[in-house]
């Protein structure tokens, strides 16, 4: 397992809220982190690196 952080994104691009998130890979992570999307944008970090990006405006996944 390992490690991810989502950060749910607030105004002004500011993490708001973060959850820590056990996960086999960046795909599990990426489904974990998708459900977390509602009104503000979420961010999937794994320690320094950025996997993907959650538009709450469009429901668009943009992985980095």
């Amino acid at each position: 397992m390992m490690a991810y952080r989502a950060y749910i994104v607030g105004a002004h691009s500011r993490p708001i809220a973060v959850v820590n998130m056990d996960c086999g890979d960046d795909d599990a992570a990426i489904r974990s982190a998708s459900r977390l999307v509602d009104s503000h944008d979420v961010e999937l970090w794994q320690m320094d690196r950025p996997v993907a990006r959650f538009d709450a405006a469009s429901k668009q996944i943009v992985r980095k």
